[in-house]
């Protein structure tokens, strides 16, 4: 038709986006080695003036309008062999890519970058706090010398008493979602992302305080990050509903599940490191064989009405192959991953335990490090709830029980699993925060103190046997804002107001 002619001839004319088009290119297959954090060659590619001026071997767009003299083109374009100097572990980019940046190239490379879309922040600038982050996620390193803290673009590593900041690790990702050291505390797991616009996997350096790697994945924020025993490599979810993992030396994926029908929020690696477990909003925890990529079993009770609601958090135990689940109910429960009895429609015969509920939505989770105690923090109406469990059981199965479960329960049956499921667990403490949501926790590695936080920022201290707060400290340091209002006579002028005067900030508070 006369109509669609005009389309295309109108999208063959229509100039080539940066933000829309190169851009997506160069995140997916190149900022993870070329970003403020880790600018291998002092290549930076996160923006138009930077991805110009290129790096160690001088300009990488000497002219812009002159795709030909372009260092750039020469080091995507492959050689005879397919092979391209960058990037350098993956394939080549399509020739199709190519052209099209060979095409922005021609066009004068113009950035049509959004002005609010610019990268402010890395390790030179690190963000200014107006008031305190919400804390999403926090970590003991393993030799309980440090306790990571995930703030707004970044994640500031502290000494695990609070009494001083060690580093402030600041990367691409504006959200921070989890966080968690290595087994062998030599590095750093962080996942996140720019919502709506990509993913990332971040692996620091402990002790150079450097990026290892950056994984660009999906275009949208990635969630539970989890280490394999042997720290090489970590699992996380996904809002696109997958499970992946991937190798830390290389950030090559090595595993890919798409099983869940929802968002993946959480992930914890076996004992043995042959599986990975994952927890979403579709109400399941799914078993993955990690060599394989095979789904092996939902864990989750197939029974209609079990489970309330999606799951947020998983914790595997340290001495057995269970895992502690926590979601939307407010329940914990601990599900064994080698399952005992055939599958029934109704038995549920995965639940070695169910906890005493709490209050509001279960957001974190953790056994301690011998498992005879656990601990949750949960959410409502503004509140939070900080709980300290017994988690001391017996993980065999009783004749009777077993016997229920191979078959469908009656109601007086179900009556009995009910109270076997609640033996030999108890709540110890239960801590209300009545002025905050509660969202993240880790246990020292001694056991002996239990760190939690949430939307007001602060890290509570919390000693274990007792129940009771040991102290608190703000993990960021509030600074102030120059802002400007109006005179009387019409005009602007600056102004110094410290946090708190939230009404008179122009500035958009971290």
């Amino acid at each position: 038709s006369i109509c669609s002619a005009e389309e295309n001839e109108g999208a063959a004319v229509r100039p080539v986006s940066y933000w829309n088009e190169i851009r997506p290119l160069m995140q997916a297959s190149c900022q993870g080695c070329h970003q403020p954090a880790k600018a291998k060659g002092d290549y930076i590619l996160t923006d138009v003036k930077r991805l110009i001026a290129g790096g160690e071997s001088g300009e990488a767009v000497v002219f812009p309008g002159k795709p030909g003299d372009s260092f750039l083109l020469e080091q995507i374009t492959p050689d005879e062999n397919g092979k391209a100097e960058m990037p350098p572990r993956d394939k080549a980019l399509h020739e199709t890519e190519i052209a099209l940046i060979k095409r922005w190239i021609a066009e004068g490379a113009v950035d049509d970058t959004p002005e609010n879309a610019f990268q402010k922040y890395d390790m030179e600038n690190p963000p200014v706090y107006l008031e305190a982050p919400i804390v999403t996620s926090m970590d003991y390193s393993p030799d309980g010398a440090l306790l990571a803290v995930a703030g707004f673009h970044e994640v500031l590593l502290h000494k695990a008493d609070g009494s001083g900041l060690v580093a402030r690790l600041v990367g691409l990702s504006e959200r921070v979602e989890s966080v968690s050291f290595s087994p062998d505390g030599t590095m750093l797991a962080v996942t996140g992302g720019l919502p709506g616009r990509m993913g990332e996997v971040q692996v620091w350096d402990v002790s150079k305080k450097a990026l290892k790697i950056s994984v660009p994945v999906t275009y949208d924020t990635v969630y539970g990050v989890a280490w394999s025993p042997d720290s090489k490599l970590v699992s996380f979810g996904c809002s696109d509903n997958t499970l992946r993992a991937v190798q830390v030396s290389d950030g090559k994926q090595v595993l890919f599940m798409g099983g869940h029908n929802d968002w993946v929020l959480d992930s914890v690696f076996s004992r043995d490191g042959k599986q990975v477990i994952s927890v979403g909003r579709d109400m399941t925890a799914k078993h993955t064989e990690v060599e394989t990529e095979r789904l092996i079993d939902n864990l989750t009770s197939i029974t209609p009405g079990e489970l309330k609601g999606g799951i947020a958090a998983v914790a595997g135990h340290p001495s057995k192959d269970e895992v502690l689940v926590g979601g939307s109910d407010g329940q914990p429960q601990v599900f064994r991953l080698k399952r005992q009895t055939a599958r029934k429609i109704g038995d549920n015969a995965n639940v070695v335990r169910k906890f005493p509920r709490m209050p509001g939505r279960i957001w974190d989770l953790a056994f301690n490090g011998d498992g005879k105690k656990a601990a949750a923090v949960s959410s409502l109406n503004g509140a939070g709830t900080i709980t300290i469990y017994h988690s001391d059981y017996d993980s065999g199965i009783p004749g009777d029980i077993k016997n229920i479960f191979n078959k469908t329960p009656s109601g007086a049956e179900k009556q009995k699993l009910e109270g076997y499921w609640a033996r030999e667990v108890k709540v110890l403490h239960s801590i209300d925060v009545p002025d905050t949501e509660m969202f993240s926790l880790a246990f020292a590695p001694d056991g002996k103190t239990l760190a939690a936080a949430g939307a007001d920022g602060r890290v509570r201290f919390i000693e274990v046997e007792t129940g009771k707060l040991q102290g608190d400290f703000l993990p960021v340091e509030i600074g102030e804002a120059k802002v400007v209002s109006q005179r009387e006579d019409g005009k602007k002028k600056p102004l110094n107001r410290k946090r708190g005067k939230r009404a008179e900030l122009s500035e958009r508070k971290i």
